[in-house]
Order: structure tokens, then C-alpha cells, then sequence
């Protein structure tokens, strides 16, 4: 949209804005809306015909900074102080134009970067998961055995039963696991006290 065809929005004495193209009274943060929707307008004042916009949009960030959403560091605000008054002030809007332009262009190519770090964390950690979960199975699998308590056995309970509280305890896979586990033990003990009555 060319600087032709923007929304004017009026804004009033009374701090009012009026988004002509809608017919409603708007508010800074649906300015805040239109900009990341990409929507191009103006802000006239209405009693000058001033266009205040520069200062309104000034006006939005503020309002962001105010509420904790912080882009500006604190250093870059000093430098920009700074730079009032100075003989390279008519050079610093050009530079931010042009930076801030490329890092617009670059936006998708670093979101597509994240999103693979974040899928690629998130499919490490399944693995990880299913890992300790076959190891799990596979101890228990070794432990379903007609033979009475040994050291080795009591060692791979306690084994597995460290594993299930490192685990996830909310996959069902685990609460079965926790079952079996314990009906195992019973088995175990139960074998191991025939053991004993027998061989008095």
C-alpha cells in the first residue's frame, strides 16, 4: 500500500482516534494491530491537520516498553540519545531503515532456523524417552524368571525401579510397568519364602 492509499486516523483534543477507513474509534493498541498486520495509515490531527504519526508510533512503543515487552537495551537507548543534536543525526534514520529492512528480510530464514533447533531438542528428548523405556522393558522381560530372589535380580528391580521415578510416570507404559514390576516382587518373595520352608 503506497503512502496514497494509507488509513488516516484522526486524533482528537481529547486524545481520541478515529480510524476513518473503519469508521470506529480505535485505540493505541489496535494501531499496534494494523502495523503487525501490515497495515499502512497516517494520524492527522485533527484540529491542525498535522501528520502526528511519527510521534503516535512513537507513542505504541512506549506503551510495549512500559509493560515489560522490552526490544530497546537500555545501551542503544543511550547511543540514541546521543546521537541528538549531533552532526551524524541526519545519517542515524537511514542506518536503522536499512538494518532494521534486512533484518525483515532475514526474519523467516531465522524463524525457519529455530523452529528446526526446537524440533530437532524435542525429537532428541523422544528418543531419550523410548530409550529408557525399551531398557525398562527389557529388565523387566529378564525378571519374569520361576527362580527365587538373588542378589542380581533384587539389584535389577531396584535398577528399574530408579529408572521409573527418572521416568515420565504420566505414559501408561510406565504405569503398566509399575504393575508388573510389583506383582513381580510379590513372585519373588513368594518363591523365595517356598524356598525357605522347603529346605527347613
Amino acid at each position: 500500500m503506497s503512502e496514497r492509499d494509507a488509513t488516516i486516523i484522526k486524533k482528537y483534543a481529547n486524545r481520541r482516534l478515529y480510524n476513518t477507513g473503519t469508521s470506529t474509534y480505535v485505540t493505541l493498541d489496535d494501531l499496534g494491530e494494523m502495523v503487525k498486520a501490515g497495515e499502512n495509515f497516517e494520524v492527522i490531527d485533527a484540529k491542525s491537520g498535522d501528520d502526528i504519526t511519527r510521534s503516535v508510533l512513537t507513542q505504541i512503543i512506549f506503551e510495549q516498553e512500559s509493560r515489560g515487552q522490552n526490544l530497546l537495551p537500555v545501551n542503544f537507548l543511550r547511543s540514541l540519545i546521543g546521537f541528538y543534536g549531533d552532526q551524524m543525526q541526519a545519517l542515524v534514520p537511514s542506518y536503522l531503515e536499512v538494518s532494521m529492512d534486512q533484518f525483515a528480510l532475514e526474519q523467516d530464514r531465522l524463524r525457519s532456523e529455530w523452529a528446526k533447533t526446537v524440533s530437532t531438542t524435542a525429537i532428541d528428548a523422544i528418543n531419550d524417552q523410548v530409550q529408557r523405556n525399551m531398557e525398562m522393558w527389557q529388565r523387566a522381560a529378564r525378571m519374569f524368571s520361576p527362580f527365587p530372589v538373588d542378589e542380581e535380580h533384587a539389584e535389577e528391580i531396584d535398577a528399574a525401579q530408579q529408572s521409573l521415578r527418572a521416568g515420565n510416570a504420566a505414559h501408561g507404559e510406565i504405569d503398566a510397568l509399575k504393575r508388573q514390576l510389583a506383582e513381580l516382587q510379590a513372585r519373588l518373595d513368594a518363591l523365595s519364602k517356598t524356598e525357605s520352608g522347603g529346605g527347613s
